[in-house]
């Protein structure tokens, strides 16, 4: 699995952060994304290496700015007890 963390600049309530993450989803085949205004960015969960191009073109599609792109592999953690 892969974690993307995009820098997204221009998000000012909740909706903006859900036009970003739909724009994501229809885009990409995505496990999760999750938007957030105050850090300024988009995490995106994936079970395939994804273009960070076609995530950034998505996410300009809807109006916001996109800044760098950060890829890591994502291993999920489950916390016990």
């Amino acid at each position: 699995m892969w974690k993307y963390t995009i820098e997204v600049n221009g998000m000012m309530c909740g909706m903006c952060e859900s036009h970003v993450n739909d724009a994501v989803r229809k885009a990409c085949p995505v496990k999760k994304v999750r938007s957030s205004r105050a850090k300024c960015q988009t995490v995106v969960i994936s079970e395939a290496e994804l273009d960070p191009e076609l995530i950034a073109a998505a996410i300009r599609g809807t109006g916001y700015d996109v800044g760098m792109i950060q890829k890591e592999p994502f291993q999920k953690r489950w916390l016990f007890g």
